[in-house]
């Protein structure tokens, strides 16, 4: 059987050298995303499933830095670190917010090959495809497919941000989100309340009794968690 080829997100700010990135690794035979800033590159990790990141440090809004340390929180993604600055305090900064490697540029692209390639050999396989797949009573929601379905009704329509919200707390089931780290999450002019607006749709889709909930519960005073089957 033929191995499934990694897929790397690339986040640059820098079009020209993300798009030069994106060329050679496809070329090198990785499936390859491109994202322009850190909240870009939170959106596609909300949609798919990366093997290693390569993130530039110097990026407008949110830094490279800080973009991996909030990554951190939540997600043990590989990521290899491109910067112009390559001074041993600047390495070390960027080993500190949660790299597994440092590429001070200019660099040769077959290193930076080389580099992945060492990365993806020390990370263990991905574990089966039913992983990605939630299950939730008469419900079950498939992270890869994007696909919501019910035991009698089939498919049923969620809309992106219930996708997004159902991959956050699948991928972490039992673990509590405040309502705040939620919205950040998510991005595109989210905000607590209309977190709490999209629970409550959501669990109505999922729930047998909306008002007492068995798998999208209310954490009081913390924020929400998925119990899943």
């Amino acid at each position: 059987m033929q191995k499934e080829r990694a897929h790397i997100l690339v986040v640059d700010d820098d079009l020209r050298l993300r798009n030069l990135l994106q060329r050679y690794l496809q070329e090198n035979g990785f499936i390859v995303t491109g994202a322009c800033d850190a909240e870009n590159a939170r959106m596609f990790l909300q949609q798919y499933r990366f093997n290693l990141l390569i993130v530039d440090v110097m990026m407008p809004n949110e830094s490279g830095i800080e973009f991996l340390q909030k990554l951190r929180r939540d997600s043990d993604v590989p990521a290899i670190v491109l910067t112009a600055m390559g001074t041993t305090e600047d390495r070390i900064c960027g080993l500190e917010a949660g790299a597994d490697d440092y590429l001070p540029k200019p660099f040769e692209p077959k290193e930076l090959v080389l580099r992945i390639n060492n990365i993806l050999r020390r990370v263990p396989e991905a574990k089966a495809d039913n992983a990605s797949v939630l299950k939730m009573g008469d419900c079950v929601y498939d992270m890869n497919k994007k696909e919501f379905r019910h035991k009698q009704e089939g498919i049923i329509h969620i809309t992106p941000v219930e996708q997004m919200i159902l991959s956050i707390l699948g991928q972490k089931s039992g673990q509590i989100f405040t309502r705040e780290r939620l919205a950040e999450m998510l991005g595109s002019g989210q905000n607590p309340r209309s977190i709490d607006v999209q629970i409550t749709r959501l669990r109505k889709k999922i729930e047998t009794d909306s008002k007492n909930p068995r798998y999208l519960q209310t954490v009081r005073g913390k924020g929400y968690m998925l119990l899943t089957e």
